[in-house]
């Protein structure tokens, strides 16, 4: 991969860990969102899609586990689509 994608991927890797550490600081601001697709426990919701986030961003970050945290990043992606639809 070149630098300049290494680099690309490095930046958004830590802006999405960066994310999801942000809900734990402020929950409230991801409620909304986030009650769309866990509409009881949401706060709970919160913090476990925080910490999917900061792990996830964390690999992708990193060169040695990018791919698998892209695949994670895939996997989490249906997961949250799936239960939005569920709860419609």
């Amino acid at each position: 991969m070149p630098k300049q994608n290494s680099r690309a991927a490095t930046v958004a890797g830590l802006a999405l860990a960066g994310t999801g550490l942000s809900h734990f600081v402020v929950p409230q601001v991801y409620e909304g969102v986030t009650k769309s697709a866990f509409p009881t426990n949401t706060r709970q919701h919160v913090y476990i899609d925080g910490a999917a986030e900061t792990a996830i961003g964390l690999g992708i970050a990193s060169p040695k586990t990018r791919k698998i945290a892209l695949a994670g990043l895939g996997a989490y992606l249906l997961y949250m689509g799936v239960n939005v639809a569920r709860n419609r």
